[in-house]
């Protein structure tokens, strides 16, 4: 028997955690059951922190954790995906290709970048949405300092008011002093279609999130989108012209396109539907979480989001239930009630909050030592150590942000 994950994301990482955890459990031996993941790197990468300098440190390895717990890592993208006849068609580093039959299907493909077809944004936008989109960025930014001391250079446009188009804005003033000088006049400005900043994020913790703007000297442009880009800056829906030589999109994020090649529905953002433990309405054996996934989180309406916080626990139930459908037992419906969020703003410190109404809990430094803990601490992957690994991926125990609730 095998099971197939597809993606070394945060859901994937779990998921491989989850299904060795309970194959251990079971007392079921490698060769009984195998579990393949399948990646083009055997690299976490620390997507959350991408907006920060040295983007290039911000992956963490997993090939010893995933040796530690006989999990079988397979390096090459996943190209098609076969659900009629179990198959995973695999191309490998060296562009061969490879087929992957499979029992049991994990997907865990995450999101990327939407990038709508506005002109110039392929050609002049960058991004923190990939590793590499992240380290092009850091070294333009850094190329900035050779460059003649003009308002273009010294201007930055975030395109997305949202999390991420916050956290790249409020860091941005402190990257800009250190590539620049501190004596070097510089502007950092987000432009957000909608009529307020932060809009997914409701009325509570605006108010803190435009102190911190306001006292970081971050302009904001809302009830604007970007209408189009070239070498001299950007121009918005108002008609405003704003001289820039970088421009940062954030402004949303789709399911990675693998997704579609699963005969099922999807939502609009692209991410299949799934039932309570996570398998893909009407298609046996396959199942996914994380940023590909659809799936409820309780019984009140509310939906995982596109974050790590969601899919790590999700790639634990996603692991352990496809195991669990091998090993013939039963399978434990997703749940996950909790919810925090905690958003960096730069030299402004954070904000942190509670529940899905956001309440907020917790601003300033205090909430910048507990952002600082999530991002270098609790979203990294646990010891190459067997037993420490395995005790780590307890679906129920996984991303159990309880003690904030």
């Amino acid at each position: 028997m095998r099971i197939v994950i597809i993606g070394a994301g945060f859901a994937g990482m779990y998921a491989a955690l989850s299904a060795a955890r309970l194959r251990e459990i079971q007392g079921v031996t490698p060769d009984q059951l195998e579990i393949a993941l399948v990646a083009p790197e055997p690299t976490l990468v620390v997507r959350p922190r991408l907006y920060e300098p040295k983007p290039e440190t911000l992956t963490a390895p997993l090939l010893d954790v995933l040796a530690a717990i006989d999990v079988n890592y397979v390096q090459g993208s996943a190209e098609t995906v076969d659900t009629k006849s179990c198959m995973v068609k695999i191309a490998t580093v060296k562009g061969t290709k490879k087929t992957l039959s499979y029992d049991r299907l994990v997907v865990t493909t995450g999101s990327r970048l939407f990038r709508p077809n506005i002109p110039g944004l392929a050609e002049h936008g960058f991004s923190v949405d990939s590793l590499a989109d992240a380290i092009t960025l850091d070294k333009h930014l850094h190329g900035l300092a050779r460059r003649p001391a003009t308002n273009g250079r010294n201007t930055v446009v975030v395109a997305g008011g949202g999390f991420t188009g916050i956290e790249a804005a409020t860091e941005m003033p402190a990257r800009l002093r250190d590539i620049l000088g501190a004596n070097a006049n510089t502007r950092v400005i987000i432009v957000e279609r909608n009529d307020a900043i932060a809009p997914d994020m409701g009325a509570g913790p605006r108010p803190v999130i435009e102190d911190a703007l306001h006292r970081l000297g971050v302009e904001t442009r809302v009830g604007a989108g970007v209408a189009s880009l070239d070498e001299s800056g950007v121009t918005l829906s108002s008609g405003e012209h704003i001289e820039t030589e970088t421009v940062i999109w954030a402004a949303g994020i789709r399911a990675a396109p693998l997704t579609a090649q699963i005969p099922a529905e999807r939502d609009k953002f692209g991410r299949l539907l799934v039932d309570r433990c996570l398998q893909v309405s009407g298609v046996q054996g396959v199942f996914a979480a994380g940023d590909a996934a659809r799936a409820a989180c309780d019984d009140e309406g509310n939906y995982a989001l596109m974050s790590c916080q969601h899919a790590t626990r999700m790639g634990a139930f996603a692991g352990n239930n496809a195991a669990a459908e091998l090993l013939g037992l039963a399978t434990r419906p997703y749940h996950q009630k909790g919810y925090v969020t905690c958003l960096d703003l730069g030299d402004a410190g954070a904000l942190f909050t509670r529940g899905w109404e956001r309440e907020v809990t917790m601003v300033g430094d205090v909430a910048k030592k507990t952002k600082q803990e999530i991002n270098t601490v609790w979203i990294y992957p646990p010891r190459a150590e067997r037993a420490a690994a395995l005790a780590s991926a307890d679906p129920e125990r996984v991303t159990d942000v309880s003690g904030f609730l």
